[in-house]
């Protein structure tokens, strides 16, 4: 069934949603069905380096479908929405011309505003206010810091959590750099990479169903050979600030291999930051994210009947 026609827009087909929801099981059984091509929405299953703790598709699951921007960034690369959603636009077009249908799977919400909506031009800011910026949060602490931007900025401040470095940071130097919150800059119009038709199914199932995947899949990842992958990365010299190096549960295996941390510890401490990272996505999606068809139930025969029903009557209008 083709995505598009000489005449209309390209016809991509969204499976978007937190971590462990069953976006990659869903997104594969519908390629499958209607001969698509996967294109990767997660920001962390970019890193060549992170199979196993970022979730990636299996090699099996690879050649059952072609898969697209699935570990394309080195580990101390650190891919921008704007720049993914450049990429994402070409392989939507690609995937077009071969007759293939698009598939976009993940869960970063930002790449889906970036293609969807685009983003607003942002401002350049100078390396002192930066500096400056890091500076001031290391001598005042976090939740000073914190409170302090949600003084100038109360959108961010309310979005943003305490420990989220690298974003306090940026939303702190961009006020200070221009006087106008980050929040304003990010409500202005942008220009979208490609102009296409969206069928957005998202993934929400139960809370406790959700943490509960969320605690097995870190423990299945331990037991698959995580511990080594993060002593791979440790071995190019990675910063633990940028890139590959934030991923979750890389910072606790880290400890561990250090002999900070028992192995329990580490595992306990990425679980709960990754139900606390699922939490937060979850938000993002009910607030942020116009779906098409929601689902909470699990997957099963009878469900992907009626979600194949509601493509094949996406594509075909």
């Amino acid at each position: 069934m083709s995505a598009t026609s000489s005449t209309s827009v390209p016809k991509v087909i969204v499976v978007a949603g937190p971590t462990a929801s069953g976006k990659s099981a869903l997104g594969l059984a519908i390629a499958e069905g209607f001969g698509g091509v996967i294109i990767n929405a997660d920001s962390q299953q970019r890193y060549a380096d992170l199979r196993i703790l970022s979730a990636r598709p299996s090699a099996a699951d690879e050649a059952r479908a072609p898969h697209k921007l699935f570990g394309d960034l080195a580990a101390d690369e650190s891919g921008s929405a704007a720049e993914w959603a450049t990429k994402a636009a070409a392989e939507i077009r690609c995937a077009v011309d071969a007759g293939k249908v698009p598939i976009l799977v993940g869960g970063t919400g930002l790449y889906f505003r970036a293609l969807m909506e685009g983003l607003s031009d942002m401002p350049a800011v100078p390396a002192d206010v930066r500096a400056a910026a890091a500076a001031l949060r290391s001598e005042i602490g976090p939740a000073e810091f914190h409170a302090r931007l949600a003084a100038r900025d109360p959108v961010s401040g309310a979005r943003l959590a305490v420990g989220d470095t690298q974003r306090t940071l940026r939303a702190w130097e961009v006020v200070e750099a221009t006087g106008k919150p980050l929040s304003e800059w990010q409500a202005l119009p942008g220009q979208t990479p490609i102009d296409a038709a969206y069928f957005n199914i998202l993934l929400l199932p139960p809370r406790d169903e959700l943490y509960a995947a969320c605690d097995a899949r870190l423990r299945a990842m331990v037991g698959g050979g995580a511990l080594d992958e993060v002593r791979a990365l440790l071995a190019k010299g990675l910063d633990g600030s940028k890139g590959a190096g934030k991923a979750l549960g890389v910072a606790d295996l880290a400890a561990t291999l250090a002999g900070q941390t028992s192995l329990e510890e580490a595992i306990s401490s990425a679980q709960t930051a990754t139900r606390q990272y699922a939490k937060r996505q979850m938000t993002w999606f009910r607030n942020q994210f116009r779906a098409d068809l929601p689902l909470s139930k699990k997957l099963s025969e009878s469900l992907l009947r009626e979600i194949f029903a509601n493509i094949r009557r996406f594509l075909l209008t």
